[in-house]
């Protein structure tokens, strides 16, 4: 694709313990904040921003994320990604992260909000070398529409590839598309309005671990429905169904904090940005 309505490569590398940036390069409507150091693991954190404050007809945004052998960095963005109408073209993002061994990369995201009519499409491609680690999660709901129907948006469209030493270890395809199937039917949404996905791929991903976030989350469990499952190779995949925000952040909070733990003896840096 040509004509990228925002542009950003960040590499990363270690240097005497401390995760410094070799290369950042930004331009258009997506920007990165100055790096942040949470406390004294040397573990960067990246703000992304996008200046326009939304997504619109035919926009498109390329990124691209490199961590060399033994970095350690959280990605994050600044706010929800905001989908408007989208009248001619839909919106498309795609993004290419390359983990060397030995390096760690927490992408969380905030919201991915589809508006009235809105279309978008995103493609994320991980290739990671045997020894990396990564942590990634996301959530999708439908935004205000002036008659107050849910699902008002036309296509939200998600593929998600992992590649472990060149082969491909997991496949996600996330395609909501209220103009053909019904959002509240089994399979889709089932009367819940929010969608949640965390993924973890890294040698300590084990049935233990995966035993420990499912017994972490028994309380109130009518708030939400949740699934958790090994993938091929050493990770997991955590799906959440849940009626607000709140909900599937407190999950993903807690999720967050224990990996973080069982990795690296270490806590999770607070970023809410609200």
């Amino acid at each position: 694709m040509k004509d990228w309505t925002g542009i950003l490569q960040l590499e990363a590398e270690d240097r005497n313990g401390k995760t410094v940036a070799n290369k950042v390069y930004f331009q258009g409507a997506l920007k990165v904040m100055r790096p942040i150091y949470h406390d004294d693991s040397g573990q960067a954190c990246y703000y992304i921003l996008n200046p326009g404050g939304g997504y619109l007809d035919g926009d498109r945004y390329q990124m691209k994320i490199s961590l060399k052998e033994q970095a350690r960095l959280t990605l994050t963005t600044l706010s929800a990604t905001k989908i408007y109408k989208t009248p001619n073209q839909p919106a498309y993002q795609e993004t290419e992260i390359t983990l060397k061994k030995g390096s760690y990369l927490e992408y969380i995201t905030d919201p991915l909000i589809g508006y009235q009519d809105a279309r978008y499409k995103q493609k994320t491609v991980i290739r990671m070398e045997k020894g990396a680690t990564f942590l990634y999660s996301d959530m999708i709901t439908s935004g205000w529409s002036p008659e107050g129907t849910p699902f008002s948006f036309n296509l939200l469209q998600l593929f998600t590839e992992i590649y472990l030493d060149d082969e491909l270890v997991a496949y996600d395809h996330i395609k909501l598309n209220p103009v053909i199937h019904h959002m509240a039917a089994i399979g889709f949404m089932e009367e819940y309005s929010h969608l949640g996905s965390m993924i973890v791929v890294g040698e300590q991903v084990n049935h233990d671990l995966l035993d420990q976030l499912y017994h972490a989350m028994d309380e109130d469990p009518q708030q939400y429905r949740l699934g958790l499952s090994l993938l091929p190779v050493a990770g997991m995949m955590i799906r959440i169904l849940a009626n607000s925000t709140q909900t599937i952040e407190k999950i993903h909070n807690t999720y967050h904090e224990i990996i973080t733990r069982q990795f690296f003896n270490t806590t999770p840096s607070f970023l809410r940005k609200y």
